[in-house]
């Protein structure tokens, strides 16, 4: 029998583009064995209830691939408060069963089965094999790559680089490789990596969850991987917008607690001076050169919290 599969996803004031990730899967997936939870983290709107309400009965929207009728359990519900995106992961973990937790945004689409090839990655050799992201490409522009794995943090600068980012897919990007990160847009986790390892860390609420849980996840003695015969399509984020107050103050405070919890020894003091004398006020002084006052606020405030923040 095949293991079962929790897809765990965090819905804020999305409800249009959460449906529509689980219609995809509903129509699309055809591993015999998972369930999906959504855990509603406080929205505006009574989401929970429409989500719930919407998919009480088991009928697929649009049918199934073979054309013939297919039964689902349930879509589960989980209320939360908005204690950011590890925070609502976590609270959806609490209600999965799953032998594999299969973390995805809710702005994301499948086209094609993603489950059946994730799983098989994972149990290629299950003793060292703990995680495993799907290529990521944009749904806006589908030939492009958005992940392809990443590269090491550097220890000090703390940049990296998504493999493939805004790159045509081609067959260089089709080859299975060890990772250094898992990408927060999807992921597979097995559950005994993740009673190793621990969950994500809630410290950050936005930002970095993904890098310091992929950090843990190795320490733990687990491999990671990107799998390119599973694709997720991923539309623009819609929690912390580009160019917003929100989206530079907890960047630059996840940088720093980044920093604190993951970096060892000298290259710890290193890193964190860096980025408070260097990084975040070079930043601060383009935004000021841009007349955006608001933003370079928001970095130093974010940095400066970062340093303050408990690293637990």
């Amino acid at each position: 029998m095949k293991a079962l599969v929790s897809i765990i996803t965090v819905n804020y004031n999305g409800l249009r583009d959460t449906c529509e990730m689980i219609d995809s899967f509903r129509s699309r997936e055809t591993y015999p064995r998972y369930e999906i939870i959504v855990v509603d983290n406080g929205s505006r709107l009574p989401e929970a209830e429409e989500i719930q309400e919407r998919y009480r009965d088991n009928p697929v929207p649009g049918g199934s691939l073979s054309g013939s009728p297919v039964s689902f359990p349930p879509v589960k519900v989980v209320r939360n408060i908005n204690n950011g995106f590890a925070g609502g992961n976590n609270a959806g973990l609490k209600a999965a069963a799953g032998d594999y937790l299969f973390f995805i945004n809710n702005d994301t689409l499948i086209k094609e089965p993603v489950l059946d090839a994730l799983v098989r990655r994972i149990e290629s050799d299950s003793r060292r094999n703990g995680g495993v992201s799907p290529m990521l490409k944009f749904a806006a522009r589908p030939d492009t790559l958005q992940y392809a794995g990443f590269t090491p943090l550097s220890p000090v600068t703390l940049r990296n680089a998504a493999i493939g980012f805004m790159q045509q897919d081609s067959p260089r990007f089709r080859i299975p490789r060890e990772t250094a990160s898992l990408h927060g847009a999807a992921m597979m986790v097995s559950r005994r990596a993740l009673q190793d390892a621990g969950t994500m860390s809630e410290v950050y609420f936005l930002f970095y969850e993904e890098l310091d849980w992929s950090a843990q996840l190795r320490k733990a003695g687990y491999r990671l991987w990107y799998e390119p015969a599973a694709v997720v399509y991923h539309k623009e984020s819609m929690t912390a917008k580009k160019g917003t107050p929100l989206r530079e103050f907890y960047l630059s405070r996840a940088r720093i607690l980044y920093a604190r919890r993951n970096i060892p020894g000298g290259e710890k003091i290193l890193s964190c001076l860096y980025i408070s004398l260097i990084a975040a006020p070079k930043k601060s002084m383009v935004y000021l050169l841009h007349g955006k006052f608001r933003l370079a606020v928001a970095v130093i405030r974010g940095t400066f919290r970062g340093f303050l923040s408990s690293k637990q």
